[in-house]
């Protein structure tokens, strides 16, 4: 059971924040109450059904002594004490602590790994799957940096992902990504395997991340154009260079003041992140779990075009619906990888 006065002190500080948005706080603490106060939102919410669901059960319980009221009671005991746990599980989920970055949106980064040009093929249909399922959420997906490979796939793709809880979804996604199936160049008709790597960051504030201009280096370079009299003869394209942590990031768009933004705004979120994962190995060192733990080189999840299948490995789903899944239907998949998350995370703190 959920401690009462705990549930007591939640409620009392969402209702003075509330009292003081109500009031009209300096302009400078409504950002911040705002944000405690939605976070807390939900948490009330569902503190508020407890709460109500253990008065009833007291009020039914109280009936009992009632004769006229004994059978009515009887009737209703069964339903109330059935709902008190199906509270207390909701309740317990809601009081998780929160990943400060869950509401930001998101950089993902895609890259082919092993496979050659299969897998650069492979990279642009994950490019494909993750664009149609931000479509199907509603959220903007903002394309900052594309190479293409020679065959039409993908050497990389930087998106910025933007809407409601993105990052809360897409972080599962980190990882290495392993497609089987068969190569339109195989003549032989022979299944190959090859793969591609995903990175979700969260998107960095400026502020947050402050980078001194001592810290980096920046290169304008030519961007390559289309051939023949369309070449961009102009240095526009940039790669800037962080030289505490050897992190590179290019971007190479049209106008070079657009590239120094990306690129900036990548490599913010780059060094956010690092410092994200650091704090989080430093405190969870002996955790056993890696979902949602962002390690790019953990083969995650396989997508067997022979047999339809895709098999998320980290909590051993098998799904044959891979053409629903390749077309953005991810969100059973999400769905099943935040449920084991938050599973995992109820057992290391109650356990």
């Amino acid at each position: 059971m959920v401690p009462l006065d705990k549930l007591a002190q939640i409620t009392e500080r969402f209702e003075y924040l509330e009292a003081q948005l109500n009031a009209g706080a300096a302009p400078a603490e409504i950002a911040r109450i705002s944000r405690e106060y939605t976070e807390l939102k939900p948490v009330v919410d569902e503190i508020r059904v407890y709460r109500r669901s253990l008065d009833d059960l007291a009020e039914a319980e109280a009936m009992l002594a009632d004769p006229e009221m004994k059978a009515l009671a009887e009737e209703e005991l069964p339903r109330l004490k059935a709902r008190i746990p199906e509270m207390e599980q909701a309740l317990r989920l809601a009081l998780l602590p929160k990943d400060a970055a869950d509401a930001r949106p998101a950089i993902i980064e895609i890259r082919p790994g092993t496979g050659g040009d299969e897998a650069a093929l492979f990279a642009g249909d994950l490019a494909r799957m993750y664009q149609r399922h931000a479509e199907k959420m509603g959220w903007r997906w903002e394309v900052l940096e594309e190479q293409a490979s020679d065959l039409g796939g993908l050497k990389e793709l930087v998106a910025l992902v933007s809407g409601e809880g993105v990052y809360s979804r897409l972080k599962y996604e980190s990882g290495v990504h392993r497609v089987q199936r068969v190569p339109e160049t195989e003549a032989q008709g022979r299944i190959h395997t090859s793969a591609a790597t995903v990175a979700v960051l969260p998107e960095a504030d400026e502020v947050e991340i402050d980078i001194p201009a001592s810290d980096i280096r920046i290169d304008t370079m030519r961007s390559s154009g289309a051939g023949g009299q369309h070449v961009n003869t102009t240095d526009s394209a940039v790669r800037i260079t962080h030289i505490p942590s050897g992190i590179v990031v290019t971007s190479s768009e049209k106008s070079q003041h657009r590239n120094k933004e990306i690129a900036m705004q990548v490599l913010r979120s780059r060094l956010y992140e690092a410092e994200r994962e650091r704090i989080h190995s430093a405190r969870a060192a002996d955790r056993k779990s890696q979902v949602g733990s962002g390690d790019r080189s953990e083969r995650i999840r396989t997508y067997n075009f022979p047999q339809g299948r895709m098999t998320d490995h980290r909590i051993n789903l098998t799904l044959y619906a891979l053409p629903q899944i390749m077309a953005g239907e991810l969100t059973e998949v999400i769905d099943a990888l935040v449920s084991h998350d938050q599973a995992e995370r109820l057992a290391e703190i109650e356990g």
